[in-house]
């Protein structure tokens, strides 16, 4: 991993900082795999490659589903499908969350520096409040756009271009922060610089998926000791 050198002083300094949720704030990736290997048993889908998350992960349940299903799904089907997998995330996270090193250092820098954060995620609300509440961060990460709230999902760029609108500050000042693929696209499409973290897929995925960030690195304190030191 090479991360990029810091911005320059001044107006090349991001003013805005958007952040995923899934596999960005948390390293929780596996246990939403293990979740959907769970969900794939009952329903007799396919196996849950490492080419089919790299290919998946970061986009909403709607746009997911139909995939693992190969076909068309009613509305019902949508809702019955993305209750029960998520419900079993969230008996197998149950007290095995915590924030990825460096986040809470990098939250507490941005609150003393004045500099808005959002979160730009595909997870379901009932899924972000739950998140966020095992994370302990959910007073301080008040501002969110789902992808489930705008026209389309990840890797398009709509969900980004909310969350920039929420902060009030334009998408080319800010700085994402994603986990997967789809969301790096995402990011990019919306005219955003972004940060790779490897929590889910290593660095040659990124490339192999034409996703490509300014910068990859393992957590927030390699961002703090590389590319956002400035910050410090």
């Amino acid at each position: 991993m090479a991360p990029s050198a810091s911005p320059a002083p001044g107006r090349d300094r991001p003013r805005g900082f958007i952040f995923d949720l899934d596999g960005t704030l948390v390293a929780n990736m596996p246990l939403h795999a293990e979740a959907f290997a769970v969900f794939g048993e009952r329903h007799r889908l396919p196996r849950f490659t490492e080419d089919l998350r790299a290919r998946l992960d970061g986009k909403r349940n709607r746009d997911i589903f139909p995939i693992l299903f190969d076909r068309e799904l009613t509305a019902d089907e949508q809702r019955r499908f993305a209750d029960e997998k998520e419900g079993l995330y969230r008996e197998l996270a149950r007290g095995r969350l915590s924030p990825l090193p460096g986040l809470v250092r990098l939250l507490d820098l941005l609150d003393r520096r004045g500099l808005p954060a959002a979160l730009a995620t595909s997870a379901p609300l009932e899924n972000v409040a739950y998140t966020l509440g095992e994370l302990g961060l959910a007073s301080r990460l008040t501002r969110v756009v789902r992808s489930d709230s705008v026209p389309r999902g990840k890797p398009h760029p709509d969900v980004f271009l909310a969350a920039a609108q929420l902060i009030e500050i334009p998408p080319a000042e800010c700085l994402a922060f994603e986990d997967a693929p789809a969301g790096v696209l995402a990011a990019r499409a919306a005219g955003m610089r972004c940060i790779a973290l490897t929590t889910s897929f290593p660095e040659e995925t990124f490339a192999a998926h034409q996703a490509r960030a300014d910068a990859t690195v393992a957590d927030f304190d390699a961002f703090l000791a590389g590319p956002g030191a400035w910050l410090v």
